[in-house]
């Protein structure tokens, strides 16, 4: 009818009833989608404020722990490179004290056997000089008994204790 009034030029009139039975429908519909929808809805987005709000204050806490962490690792880490050159110093200081050691017992050794090798060439030398005075008086002996066999002139004897010496450096 409306379509027909403004077809045809007709105004119809102010109907107040239906302004208030639509203003009174739209007040009962605002009622229940404020109830039903923009209730539940409403409460949904404070759950996800709340939860986004916890996540935050988790990523934040997060990240403060991240960076305790990383903090305590830096300072282990230096910890460790420290006790590392320690150890390291340690084992050089060492090391030189070894090879100090195995040097003055090399040099003790060595002493040793150089006093134990002149020790024996001295025995030795006396164990030659003392054969040698055993030779020397055999050979004096020998010529004495020879001399005394023979009465020589002194070139006779000359030759003699000269072969008897040549004969005693033979032997040697």
């Amino acid at each position: 009818m409306l379509t027909q009034a403004f077809v045809l030029g007709e105004v119809e009139h102010f109907n107040g009833g239906d302004i208030l039975f639509q203003l009174v429908m739209f007040i009962i519909l605002l009622a229940l989608l404020k109830k039903y929808a923009w209730g539940p809805l409403m409460g949904i987005m404070k759950q996800r404020e709340e939860h986004i709000a916890k996540e935050i204050e988790a990523a934040e806490m997060s990240r403060v722990e991240a960076n305790r962490l990383l903090d305590e690792t830096r300072a282990e880490l230096k910890q460790a490179r420290e006790e590392g050159h320690a150890i390291i110093e340690n084992a050089k200081k060492q090391a030189d004290l070894q090879r100090e050691d195995m040097i003055a017992a090399a040099r003790a050794e060595a002493v040793r056997l150089k006093e134990a090798a002149k020790l024996e060439i001295e025995t030795q030398k006396e164990q030659a000089v003392a054969t040698l005075r055993e030779q020397v008086a055999s050979l004096s002996v020998m010529i004495a008994s020879k001399v005394i066999e023979k009465e020589l002139d002194a070139n006779d004897q000359e030759h003699l204790i000269s072969q008897y010496i040549q004969e005693a450096g033979d032997r040697r």
